[in-house]
């Protein structure tokens, strides 16, 4: 298990300058009472450095929701590892089923993000999860193994303590839907046996989180379980007061 839990905030296409201003102010305010919580907010691009520039002496670390495999080079739209990390990113997400499934991004190419990041020195939050035809054909774990076996491959074992694996649902996100705790668990703790057979001792400390639906209401409750240490939060995340609470909740 980590040393201290891992909220992840996931805006995806929401949020504004103001947003930056009122989050920053409502976890400066209770930073205090979380010491045991690693925080990472993901803006959109645009939000990036707003972001960093209203938390820059805070304990909140800055992630970006996708990055390029590619160093450099004429890849219009596209933003590279390294200049992420000239506005203070520290966390990219990897793989997220919203990436998977809108924009064609294929196991090999979350495997080549994943590996730009760790190797630029970031941390890669990489995404997995089944979707509601496979979970109903009892091919939950099937699944979720291939595209964590897939996104891991030829990932040096120096560079294990650099990623971070996500599991979520995709029939619980954003659809009110949440995988009972006990669910999550029973896939969290598959991943932690996965993890500790390819990288060893370091993969009992890799974090794993939770994604799909948490709110301030259930968040305790999923994150209370054994192998689940903490989460990746979408809509929840928009709201001040519920991330607070998610966050709250995560330090127990």
């Amino acid at each position: 298990m980590p040393n201290a839990s891992l909220v992840i905030a996931n805006w995806k296409m929401n949020g504004n300058r103001e947003l930056t201003k009122t989050m920053s102010v409502a976890l400066r305010e209770k930073l205090s009472q979380l010491q045991k919580v690693k925080i990472v907010v993901c803006p959109p691009f645009t939000l990036i450095s707003e972001l960093a520039s209203q938390c820059y002496y805070d304990d909140i670390a800055i992630g970006a929701q996708n990055v390029s495999e590619h160093a450099s080079g004429a890849y219009t739209g596209e933003t590279s590892t390294t200049q992420l990390q000239e506005f203070g990113v520290s966390y990219v997400l990897v793989g997220h089923s919203e990436r998977r499934q809108l924009f064609a991004e294929t196991d090999d190419k979350v495997n080549e993000k994943a590996l730009a990041t760790v190797n630029a020195g970031m941390t890669a939050v990489i995404c997995v999860g089944e979707n509601k035809a496979q979970r109903d054909e009892g091919n939950t774990w099937k699944v979720v193994a291939e595209q964590a076996k897939a996104a891991l491959a030829n990932l040096p074992k120096e560079k294990a303590g650099k990623v971070v694996l996500a599991y979520e649902p995709v029939w619980a996100i954003g659809t009110g839907e949440t995988a009972s705790p006990e669910q999550a668990q029973d896939v969290h703790a598959k991943l932690r046996t996965l993890l500790v057979e390819q990288f060893g001792a370091i993969g009992e400390k890799m974090p794993l989180l939770y994604g799909g639906s948490v709110k301030a209401d259930n968040a305790a409750e999923l994150f209370a379980q054994k192998d689940i240490d903490g989460g990746l939060i979408g809509g929840a995340s928009l709201k001040e007061s519920d991330f607070v609470a998610i966050c709250q909740a995560a330090q127990g």
